[in-house]
């Protein structure tokens, strides 16, 4: 079951990271730049790229829930044995990143960090809230 899990999750991951690479592997930089994003290159409108990015957005939902989905049947060992191996990589990933980083921009790369920790944490709280709220409804 692990197996099959961590395949879904890499065939799920692929074909955005497929995507996010350009055609032969070259980053051009420049000062809205994430990447080169699939659609850079087709002079998209301004509405256009908006809408693209709320299908985007979806996508990315439904990937999480589908995820979620087959991690709530996994053993509750396993359920924590993945998640601590994805924070445990996310965390590598920030000390890498942290590491690249100029002392000022470090200090800046914190504050953000802070940020989404609390931001985090508030929406924690408030899905707590939300289930004791759907449980004394009932």
């Amino acid at each position: 079951m692990r197996k099959t899990l961590i395949a879904l999750m890499f065939a799920a991951a692929l074909p955005t990271v497929a995507m996010a690479m350009p055609e032969g592997g070259q980053r051009h930089e420049g000062p809205h730049h994430r990447g080169d994003a699939p659609f850079a290159q087709l002079d998209l409108s301004r509405d256009q790229r908006q809408q693209i990015g709320k299908l985007m957005g979806e996508q990315m939902q439904n990937r999480r829930e589908i995820t979620e989905r087959y991690l709530n049947k996994l053993p509750a060992a396993d359920q924590k044995a993945m998640k601590d191996e994805l924070k445990a990589s996310h965390d590598k990933t920030d000390s890498q990143v942290r590491a690249l980083l100029k002392p000022d921009q470090q200090k800046k790369f914190d504050e953000l960090q802070k940020e989404r920790e609390a931001r985090k944490a508030e929406w924690q709280e408030f899905q707590t809230w939300k289930a004791e709220k759907a449980a004394k409804a009932q």
